[in-house]
């Protein structure tokens, strides 16, 4: 099943995709990498990256909304919550075939299981923040910040990144939000 072959390859890039310090340096390179890729690829883009007590850097790209922070928002609070992608979160409960309200009784207002928020992990820390982006389809969403977290962090991109969406629309569940 492509959700559960997606799913084990998300919990790897949470495993892998972690830092070995994380300081407002870093959080300016991570941001300014993806506006660097958002700007040449002309993709209309909202950029966070933070500590969870604190912003350390947005940005966005002509075209971007007050929809797209409030998503932006929804999406940290489910990567701060259950410490790990919005995207994993979207994909376990898919699998279960409930969303975030029926399993977590968690209100659709403040939380979302889409993905474009992936957890900031410092090694002997743990998850600090996360990074989180809205503009585009959510698995591009996610997919941006995986690639930009494997050129931060030395990793092969084509070994973390997930299959076209082509491959995994039958088996999905919920209808993947077209910018979120």
């Amino acid at each position: 099943m492509a959700l559960a072959d997606d799913l084990a390859l998300l919990i790897r890039q949470e495993q892998l995709l972690q830092f070995e310090h994380f300081d407002e340096d870093v959080a300016w390179q991570l941001g300014s990498l993806l506006q660097r890729r958002a700007e040449a690829e002309g993709w209309l883009l909202l950029i966070e990256v933070r500590r969870f007590d604190c912003p350390l850097f947005l940005a966005g790209r002509p075209g971007i909304t007050p929809h797209n922070h409030d998503w932006v928002r929804r999406k940290r609070n489910t990567v701060q919550r259950f410490l790990c992608s919005s995207y994993r979160i979207g994909h376990q409960l898919a699998l279960d075939n409930k969303d975030i309200t029926q399993r977590y009784n968690l209100p659709l207002t403040d939380y979302a299981s889409a993905g474009g928020s992936f957890p900031i992990t410092v090694k002997g820390a743990g998850v600090i923040g996360c990074v989180t982006v809205s503009g585009l389809p959510e698995r591009q969403d996610h997919q941006v910040i995986v690639d930009a977290l494997c050129e931060l962090l030395g990793h092969d991109r084509t070994a973390l990144s997930l299959a076209p969406v082509a491959k995994v629309a039958e088996s999905k569940v919920v209808a993947e939000p077209v910018a979120g």
